[in-house]
């Protein structure tokens, strides 16, 4: 399947549509929809990840970076361990609604720029762009590693490219204009 052929509707993943009951029916369901918000259509990994940068810029004048590095962390293992375990569960590991792997991302690039909202919402744009063509080796990731786990991985690497694109072009715009 090509990095376009996930999100084609012959694909079983979108044929399968998660509901509020199962979502916060499990720990698993809840964590895996990032409470919910993988329910959202269309396009739940938007969704997922607006969400993650709205989080993120609301609570951080109340949580510091350690603590959001912490929750970070936390949230990929866990994350992780609900996407293979709602994965085995409606029999598709990397289900659309699942956007866990999106939130996790986003806080990583968020913590990585200087705060504000602008730098936020770079770090959502340029994330999905990244997370949704699926340069090497997320696409390898992606295709192969069929776990919670590599659910969660991909998106790092979206998150890596996403973070590194937004410095280049900082560093572009101060070598031009600076």
């Amino acid at each position: 399947m090509s990095a376009t052929g996930k999100y084609d509707p012959a694909n079983p993943a979108n044929r399968l549509r998660l509901n509020p009951k199962w979502a916060f029916g499990s720990l698993s369901g809840l964590i895996s929809t990032f409470f919910g918000v993988g329910l959202l259509r269309p396009a739940p990994g938007t969704w997922g990840s607006f969400a993650a940068m709205l989080l993120f810029g609301l609570l951080s004048p109340l949580v510091g970076r350690e603590a959001w590095l912490v929750l970070t962390v936390l949230l990929f293992v866990l994350g992780s361990w609900a996407c293979e375990k709602a994965g085995r569960t409606v029999g598709v590991m990397d289900h659309g609604g699942f956007v866990v792997d999106e939130a996790v991302a986003v806080w990583a690039i968020c913590l990585a720029l200087p705060a504000g909202w602008g730098w936020w919402f770079a770090a959502f744009a340029v994330f999905r762009f990244f997370d949704i063509v699926k340069i090497w080796p997320a696409s390898w990731i992606d295709r192969r590693l069929k776990t919670g786990f590599g659910v969660m991985l991909d998106d790092l690497f979206a998150a890596l490219y996403a973070w590194a694109a937004i410095e280049l072009a900082l560093a572009l715009y101060w070598r031009i204009y600076g």
